[in-house]
């Protein structure tokens, strides 16, 4: 049979004068441990004990709580503050409210108040369905895009799955701006056009890069976190980038225009003379002439 919650806090209250443990209690009641505890402090510090904190408690819960409201006040200040802070996150928020006006407010209400003016990005889905990981039958039906971490050098990396032919562009710098020269360049001066580009998310790989993706591209695709099969081809041309080329070194800015040199130098043979295992011992540019690819 159900017991009301006023019989359970009387038998709790009983049970704890005869020195029962509070976690027994909770189990005899089926009440968690830490709501049996709130009970007996409340009824030992209540001027009327038991009958009086049962009084207390009944009148409670009559009727509906009233909802919270904020006043205009502090959701501007709540605007500002993101305003203020380029875009910054709820929980930084949430900190300068207490640092500044010493108003204290949870990461939730204040997403809240954000959502009534700003258009927020929804939360990123662990399990989020991203389409097969992409195939190809030919060249220029996927292009994937990365990057390699030179020191103060950043190489640009990009290939063809199927023909294994690629790009490199060094650069000072790992912004979308960048992003968007590589892009250019690496079109341009190679692919011309492809039926996908994927790339792994980075911030190199958004904001002006993103804009103009579709000017070389019919799909774009940002690969899945920690999911390295999924770049698997840049990222074994880029460990024959290190290992064949530049190595493991770091390097200063100004070493980039001979670094480029021997990159560019070092592309000759891998797309004329380096031959691949997955191309049948065939090097790109064999795989290119044999589908009439014109622009190597």
């Amino acid at each position: 049979m159900e017991v009301d919650q006023l019989t359970k806090i009387a038998l709790a209250w009983e049970l704890f004068r005869q020195c029962v443990p509070k976690s027994h209690i909770a189990q005899r009641v089926e009440a968690n441990r830490e709501t049996v505890h709130l009970w007996i402090c409340g009824i030992s510090s209540h001027p009327d004990g038991l009958m009086g904190f049962l009084e207390d408690y009944r009148n409670s819960k009559k009727g509906e709580r009233a909802k919270r409201k904020l006043d205009g006040l502090l959701k501007n200040r709540i605007w500002k503050l993101r305003d203020d802070n380029r875009d910054c996150c709820g929980q930084k928020i949430r900190e300068y409210l207490w640092n500044e006006y010493q108003t204290e407010l949870s990461t939730k209400t204040i997403y809240k108040v954000l959502g009534e003016k700003y258009k927020l990005r929804s939360k990123w889905k662990k399990n989020q369905a991203r389409g097969p990981v992409p195939q190809a039958d030919k060249p220029r039906e996927v292009v994937q895009m990365d990057t390699v971490d030179f020191g103060y050098v950043f190489a640009f990396t990009g290939i063809d799955i199927f023909s294994k032919d690629a790009s490199v562009l060094l650069l000072p710098t790992l912004t979308s701006l960048d992003g968007l020269c590589f892009l250019e360049y690496s079109m341009e001066q190679r692919f011309k056009h492809t039926n996908l580009l994927q790339v792994d998310g980075g911030p190199e790989f958004k904001g002006e890069f993103k804009q103009n993706v579709f000017r070389f591209a019919d799909r774009f695709r940002n690969a899945r976190p920690y999911k390295k099969n999924e770049q698997s081809y840049i990222e074994s041309f880029n460990r024959s980038l290190r290992k064949e080329c530049l190595g493991w070194t770091k390097y200063a800015s100004k070493d980039i225009p001979e670094l480029q040199k021997e990159v560019n130098h070092y592309l000759d043979y891998y797309h004329s003379k380096r031959v691949h295992l997955g191309l049948n011992l065939q090097t790109p540019n064999d795989i290119l002439k044999k589908y009439l690819v014109s622009d190597i």
